[in-house]
């Protein structure tokens, strides 16, 4: 009893402590400036928060933070001196950049030096961190001082580009949250990949802060039990996982699409009764996954005792009326010949990107897309090769071109890489290793040869859908039931 006493003076002690410093350092933040009149604050409270103590600044910073801090913002591309930008930073209000060419390295084409002026700062302790890109170089920098600041750049990688930055420039982006939220974003995004408890909890709390989503566990059982005999070819299981590298891709994926389900799978029955799952991503790993059939039985009980990402499952049953329709030996003769080819990654991105500027959640947009790509295309060049190269060639009418040739050749052509992400993947498009479908246009194509598009089926483009547009294709359905479910969604 008095361990008991002893832990809840001490916890109120120390709620106590955090909340007269937090005001000790509000009122010296806030109120001197006001005696000081005109002067500059000499410091911002955010500012000093990593010089207090750990267990006061990490619950301040861990309420401050948020995971899309780690996005950058893109304030614009320098060309030339006589092509200045202008804009407000995190730290300093009045920000102007240009670039001037020059050859001091005394080769074919040169280099050149990238000039930021900054100035107006909010005050004497902050600082502005950017990210400079173009498509064959990423570099940063991060500015302290009010002052004009330059970026020496030696000598351009050969013509293509130094071409493209007289053309289209070097683009810039603000780490609009400063040095210090964004470390400490990076911090809280690094979680969202583990496979444990923690792990979890990162998902949910990015799914809450940024979906508007209340998660409440629910009482045991989790698990429900359904008769196998009303289940029928065609019927839907959509997937929600978040612990892990699947579940923190999923988490990610559903806040670009809007969509609370990450994966899909569906039923089909053979001529002998069985029943099977079929499905775009089995596997062991994101790099690795196939498409796949596997028996019902099989499947869950992998799902309940083996998927370390935690899927909460629901089982959606076709419509009577499609149900009626649905051409099962169709549906079998498209599943075989997809099993054993690769996931979907050359179409994955494409599902939920079909105009230039609508299906970005800020910040994010088509600069920092191709600036992503940039850097991923150094980090895992074999994935980002599958995962956009090929499909940005057939869109762009070219043949083997990298991620900076594409780049390059888009800007040759007259149009933009917000316009070349924005064009419909079509269903007949065959890639290197065959056919490409991630989860859900396998599914939707799978519908599309069992006739339940019936006389639109030529007018539907089945990589156009994301897995909340397949959820509303199904919601004709008598029903939807969690047949694994520890946590409920809410969206408010």
């Amino acid at each position: 009893m008095s361990s008991m006493a002893s832990s809840s003076s001490s916890s109120q002690s120390f709620s106590s402590f955090i909340t007269r410093t937090i005001l000790l350092v509000s009122l010296v933040g806030f109120l001197l400036p006001s005696q000081l009149h005109a002067l500059k604050s000499p410091f911002s409270p955010i500012d000093l928060l990593p010089l207090l103590p750990r267990q006061v600044s990490w619950p301040v910073l861990n309420y401050l933070n948020n995971a899309a801090d780690l996005l950058p913002t893109f304030v614009g591309a320098v060309t030339s001196p006589d092509n200045s930008i202008q804009w407000q930073g995190a730290c300093f209000y009045k920000n102007t950049a240009w670039i001037e060419f020059h050859n001091k390295s005394g080769s074919e084409f040169g280099g050149g030096t990238l000039h930021i002026k900054a100035s107006d700062a909010h005050s004497w302790t902050c600082m502005d961190l950017y990210i400079f890109a173009t498509p064959y170089r990423i570099t940063w920098d991060y500015y302290f001082l009010s002052r004009e600041h330059t970026l020496e750049i030696a000598e351009w990688e050969g013509k293509e580009e130094f071409e493209y930055v007289k053309k289209a420039g070097v683009s810039i982006f603000l780490l609009q949250a400063g040095v210090l939220k964004t470390l400490q974003a990076l911090i809280d995004v690094l979680p969202l990949f583990a496979t444990s408890d923690w792990g979890e909890q990162s998902n949910i709390k990015f799914l809450e802060n940024h979906m508007g989503t209340t998660f409440e566990e629910r009482h045991h059982p989790w698990t429900t039990t359904i008769d196998v005999d009303d289940i029928h070819s065609g019927d839907f299981l959509a997937l929600s996982k978040i612990r892990g590298p699947w579940g923190a891709f999923e988490t990610l994926q559903k806040w670009v699409t809007g969509s609370y389900a990450g994966h899909s799978a569906v039923f089909l029955r053979d001529s002998e009764g069985e029943l099977w799952v079929a499905e775009s991503g089995r596997g062991t790993g994101v790099e690795d996954d196939i498409i796949d059939i596997l028996p019902w039985d099989k499947w869950w009980d992998y799902t309940l005792n083996n998927d370390s990402s935690n899927p909460h499952v629901a089982f959606l049953p076709l419509h009577p009326d499609l149900r009626a329709k649905f051409n099962e030996t169709a549906a079998w003769e498209y599943v075989r010949s997809m099993v054993g080819k690769p996931y979907g990654y050359h179409n994955l991105i494409f599902s939920w990107i079909d105009t230039t500027h609508g299906n970005y959640p800020p910040p994010l947009d088509a600069h920092l897309v191709a600036s992503v790509m940039t850097i991923w295309t150094r980090v895992r060049p074999t994935l980002a090769a599958n995962l956009w190269n090929e499909a940005l060639n057939i869109r762009l009418g070219t043949k083997g071109l990298d991620l900076p040739e594409i780049l390059v050749e888009v800007e040759k052509q007259g149009s933009s890489f917000g316009e070349l992400l924005a064009i419909p993947e079509q269903d007949d498009w065959i890639y290197a290793d065959g056919k490409s479908a991630s989860c859900v246009a396998f599914i939707l194509q799978m519908y599309k040869e069992a006739g339940l598009f019936g006389p639109l089926a030529s007018s539907i483009q089945v990589t156009e859908f994301t897995t909340l547009k397949k959820l509303e294709v199904d919601g004709g359905g008598t029903f939807f039931c969690f047949i694994n479910h520890q946590w409920s969604e809410y969206s408010l």
